[in-house]
């Protein structure tokens, strides 16, 4: 990337940086600047200042679509009706034209652990979230894959097929129905789906159980593929990656990518999150993830650290800038530091 934007945000303030990048990127609609064919940017965005307020913010800063928690992301409980601002939402998302909207699935859920009450909540849990996902206008429901919990891979595969397949018989089916979709594992705490070849297992298995294709997808984490040793940090590791999920799994079985840099080490099994070309990936490969044409259909939705601190728009612009080929400029030492957001809670009911 020969072009790189000015370093001046390296002393700045995480306010002054916000600022600083959304006058760099405009403001609202007009920001949405077409990435490479057309494919959608959005990020996960906290609900506690309210829906419509979050819907408002993904136009501010540029996003074409947002991922979200329905509900309470770290708490087995769903609540028992749905927000009163709903309808005030889904004429907001409208008005503003955003989507693909993803729903977060709770954290808590595990469909490949050998626990018999956890697996029984899990479906519970993962079954109210593709219930509620069409009153939200949501095309896909994002669960991770789980942790077999030393009961070995095998059997973790076994489990998960066999709670999807349930979750999916107890979902709504139809045109307005949300795809499940599973997401890999960074690998710690027996992890599965930490490859591809993982991966294809999982999906290979879930269809010997006679579920439709089009009912279960695949999101990518940059993330937790750099966590669980996956190559990414080039543009040729990526193009690598995408030839070896066509062979392995079709890419049209691929839904969503949430596009993270990562702090931890190559094959570390770690999995925490850093602001987009300022971590351990770093900006090529990042690049080459957002830009290679045969993701064009592919969502892509930012996890990174800050979002409800004014980083939310800052990742925006940087990921926009590594899109057009821009080196994003340089961030303050505390930007580095942040905590992930995984405290985005569902907001009020």
């Amino acid at each position: 990337m020969p072009a790189r934007r000015s370093d001046s945000a390296a002393t700045t303030s995480p306010l002054a940086v916000e600022t600083s990048a959304i006058a760099a990127i405009g403001a609202g609609a007009a920001l949405r600047s077409p990435l490479p064919g057309g494919r959608r940017l959005g990020a996960h965005l906290p609900l506690g200042p309210g829906m419509v307020r979050a819907a408002e913010r993904a136009a501010a800063i540029g996003a074409d679509t947002l991922q979200l928690f329905a509900d309470n992301p770290t708490a087995w409980r769903r609540r028992d009706a749905l927000p009163d601002e709903l309808p005030a939402f889904r004429s907001k998302v409208a008005e503003l034209g955003l989507g693909p909207l993803a729903i977060h699935a709770a954290y808590l859920v595990n469909l490949a652990g050998p626990d018999p009450d956890l697996f029984e909540r899990s479906i519970g849990v993962l079954s109210r979230e593709l219930a509620v996902a069409p009153a939200y206008g949501a095309r896909f429901v994002n669960v991770h894959v789980g942790s077999h919990r030393g009961a070995g891979v095998e059997a973790g595969i076994a489990r998960l097929a066999d709670g999807v397949a349930r979750v999916l018989a107890e979902a709504p089916a139809g045109a307005d129905a949300a795809t499940l979709v599973l997401e890999n594992s960074a690998g710690s705490g027996d992890g599965l789906g930490t490859t591809v070849d993982e991966l294809a297992r999982i999906l290979d298995a879930i269809g010997a159980r006679g579920i439709a294709t089009d009912r279960v997808g695949l999101c990518l984490d940059t993330a937790h593929l750099w966590g669980a040793g996956v190559a990414i940090g080039s543009a040729d590791d990526v193009d690598a990656l995408v030839e070896l999920i066509a062979a392995r799994i079709g890419l049209e079985r691929l839904s969503m990518v949430h596009l993270n840099d990562s702090r931890v080490s190559f094959g570390s099994r770690g999995d925490r999150h850093q602001h987009l070309a300022a971590g351990e990936i770093g900006g090529d490969g990042l690049a080459r993830i957002l830009t290679h044409p045969a993701l064009a259909h592919v969502a892509y939705y930012l996890e990174t650290p800050g979002m409800d601190e004014g980083y939310d728009a800052v990742n925006m612009g940087r990921a926009r800038d590594l899109a057009a080929g821009i080196r994003p400029p340089q961030l303050p030492p505390e930007a580095l530091e942040m905590r992930g957001s995984r405290s985005r809670a569902a907001g009020p009911s």
